[in-house]
């Protein structure tokens, strides 16, 4: 999809320098016109016109198309990896609810927590000495 894209791209863009090559050129765009029919020469860039136009709208559906098909791919990617993640985030959530449920104490009321004493809290802390006392910092 994207070779296409890109295909498609550079035919618009070799379309439009060559729009802008007939349209600012006179001569240019007389020299051509004049190489289909030996009619008149208002009639030679009448049809050359009608013709430039004509190729321009089927450039343009062309891009129109690719680009809109190249967008619904791309958002169907997306639509298709974000079901994907959410998968993966539901299994990971009831792993997560499994094994929770088996770590969880079986009554539903909560048990007594103890907290150190600051004595205990002191003691365990508590750093030996190998040096003078830091001081104290000062603001």
């Amino acid at each position: 999809m994207l070779a296409l894209k890109r295909v498609v791209t550079v035919a618009v863009m070799v379309y439009l320098l060559l729009a802008l090559l007939f349209l600012l050129f006179p001569t240019v765009r007389t020299s051509i016109a004049e190489l289909g029919s030996g009619t008149s020469p208002t009639d030679n860039e009448r049809n050359f016109f009608y013709v430039l136009s004509f190729i321009g709208v089927i450039v343009l559906a062309l891009h129109l198309i690719t680009e809109n098909l190249d967008s619904s791919v791309l958002r169907s990617t997306v639509s298709k990896q974000d079901n994907r993640i959410n998968e993966l985030k539901a299994s990971l959530y009831d792993a997560q609810q499994r094994t929770g449920a088996a770590v969880a104490p079986a009554s539903s009321t909560p048990s007594a927590v103890s907290y150190p004493t600051a004595a205990e809290a002191a003691q365990r802390d508590e750093r030996p000495t190998s040096g003078p006392a830091a001081t104290p910092t000062t603001y």
